[in-house]
């Protein structure tokens, strides 16, 4: 059974630090990408690619909102995926899920295979 499961997530002010962690099992991920998504509230909200990176390591993208903010960072031996984000805005707020798509990045969430249940992170002003 594959499971992802996030942690880190909470209320902080702006201009601070969180650092998300996604532990990830069930299934050897070479091949994959992995990515933190998030989402808004509210209708017609969608997931938002915030930061990939492949299994290897090799390759990272970033949302342009996310640029010179946040860093996505994989630890192979601890099956872990990071997502330390710097300079926290409150329309950063969104519950960020943890996910892993085999092959190639795509930019569109229904492509993304695996999912966490996401961690709510809140930034007040």
């Amino acid at each position: 059974q594959v499971q992802l499961v996030e942690s880190g997530g909470g209320l902080v002010q702006a201009g601070d630090s969180l650092r998300l962690s996604c532990v990830v099992s069930g299934r050897n991920f070479s091949g994959h990408v992995m990515g933190w998504f998030r989402q808004t509230p509210g209708a017609g909200s969608e997931r938002e690619l915030v930061a990939a990176i492949t299994w290897s390591g090799d390759s990272t993208h970033y949302a342009d909102s996310a640029k010179d903010r946040f860093a996505i960072s994989l630890d192979n031996a601890k099956n872990t995926v990071y997502l330390q984000m710097n300079k926290l805005k409150p329309e950063d707020t969104a519950v960020y899920s943890c996910a892993a798509k085999p092959g190639s990045l795509s930019f569109t969430y229904y492509f993304w295979r695996y999912w966490g249940q996401g961690t709510q992170v809140t930034v007040s002003s």
